[in-house]
């Protein structure tokens, strides 16, 4: 038997690796800059590692963290993000369990509209978007979670209709015979075989939310509230004048979590994944 590796199996391992270099040297290039004094950044020393007179510590870290907005918008994308995660963990899980146990015309179409949802793009509906919500008062960080709900739950009742097609019927039947109504069966014994697929749920999710520019842009009252990716757009400094170093600085801030959450927890969504393909 020949086990020595194909052309295709040593080209496509060097194509990923250049591929995967490519995604990572934007990020890497604000790491560096980020550390670098403000002049080191607006010449043509901008591509190059911090040396000894670029250097700037973290007195980039220090001037966005005290810089005006940064903590509050800070604790809005926070607020946005646990609420609608929430909420879309909640009441898409819920759906996916009626949709997966009442089995007739209308559960069916309600799931192929949830999945037709996955394929409209948002630039359909931003604009009816902006002023119904400025109709009905959705324009704070407190009740955004409406619209994250609407737009996050296509992906999330795919994904647990999925995995509720694995879970054997004969529990939640047992369930009931022991005298467990139907909010005490999905709590007490759906909710706890549901952990994969939420974990990977509200990690994807939560990505998608915490990153997101264009919709709070378009919902928020931006003289009263500003998400971190705003934020960072409107970054200024003294006469208007961008800082670029406290601005790199907190575009890593507002990175960083995410990265820790996502290297700690991928496992998680790839077990998530598969367990929703068991059946679906």
């Amino acid at each position: 038997m020949n086990n020595k590796p194909s052309l295709a199996d040593k080209i496509l391992p060097a194509f990923l690796g250049a591929l995967c270099i490519v995604w990572v040297y934007p990020i890497i290039m604000i790491l560096f800059n980020s550390l670098k004094k403000e002049t080191a950044i607006s010449t043509n020393t901008a591509f190059q590692l911090p040396n000894a007179e670029s250097f700037a510590g973290l007195e980039n870290f220090v001037n966005a963290v005290m810089s005006k907005g940064f903590i509050d918008a800070f604790v809005t994308s926070l607020i946005i993000t646990v609420t609608s995660v929430a909420a879309i963990l909640l009441f898409c899980s819920m759906c996916a369990w009626y949709i997966t146990r009442v089995e007739n015309i209308l559960t069916k179409a309600i799931y192929f509209s949830f999945v037709f949802s996955m394929v409209v793009p948002f630039q359909m509906l931003m604009f009816t978007l902006a002023s119904t919500s400025d109709m009905l008062n959705l324009n704070t960080p407190y009740n955004i979670w409406v619209i994250y709900l609407g737009f996050g739950a296509g992906l999330a009742v795919f994904m647990f209709t999925g995995f509720m097609k694995s879970i054997p019927l004969e529990i939640e039947e047992a369930a009931m015979i022991d005298g467990c109504n139907p909010f005490q069966t999905y709590f007490k014994i759906v909710l706890p075989i549901l952990k994969p697929t939420m974990i990977s749920v509200g990690i994807l999710e939560t990505m998608w939310v915490w990153n997101d520019y264009l919709l709070p842009y378009l919902v928020l009252d931006r003289k009263k509230y500003s998400t971190v990716p705003i934020l960072i757009q409107y970054f200024k400094g003294s006469f208007g004048r961008v800082e670029m170093g406290p601005m790199m600085a907190c575009i890593i801030l507002t990175v960083l979590p995410i990265i820790i959450i996502y290297l700690f927890c991928q496992k998680h969504i790839i077990k998530g994944v598969v367990a929703g393909a068991v059946k679906g």
